[in-house]
């Protein structure tokens, strides 16, 4: 399991990201380009000294990470506010990348024709989305969920 931030513009958002990646043992992936360095102070402090603990491979390009993404066979999933599949409905795999767009944007066209699903994480009708911190540790949560009891919860029933 892995997560990639698609051109990360938010320095707070992407620290707290990398935060959950290392305390969660997931790969981190940035595709360029950031809208600020990683020297940037609140990127700094959101992620604290967890930013050392954390796998993080930057990828210079979307092309890039698309053609290391090949190479390594792992399945795209785009999480977005224009999907229709929930994603408490999805079944992930251990190999899956879970991609978040930029904070101001969201992705670019090629990148919605390349994920292999779209998710969208329902939200209260009026309402835009959720912050994408927020929405990478959901479905982390969920997709780690699934991937570690694969067959769901189990009722034991009533113990005698």
């Amino acid at each position: 399991m892995q997560i990639a931030l698609f051109q990360p513009d938010i320095p707070q958002n992407t620290g707290t990201i990398l935060r959950l990646c290392a305390c969660l043992g997931i790969a981190a992936h940035i595709i360029e380009p950031a809208g600020f360095p990683v020297s940037d102070r609140h990127f700094r402090r959101a992620g604290m000294d967890y930013l050392d603990q954390v796998s993080i491979t930057r990828h210079d390009s979307w092309a890039k990470f698309e053609d290391w993404r090949a190479g390594q066979g792992y399945r795209l999933l785009l999480f977005t506010t224009k999907a229709a599949t929930d994603y408490r409905d999805f079944h992930y795999q251990t190999s899956d990348i879970l991609l978040f767009g930029r904070e101001s944007a969201g992705v670019t066209d090629a990148v919605v024709e390349a994920a292999d699903a779209r998710l969208v994480i329902p939200v209260m009708p009026g309402l835009r989305s959720l912050n994408v911190a927020m929405s990478a540790a959901m479905a982390a949560g969920e997709a780690l969920r699934q991937i570690r009891n694969p067959n769901g919860p189990q009722d034991c029933g009533p113990q005698d």
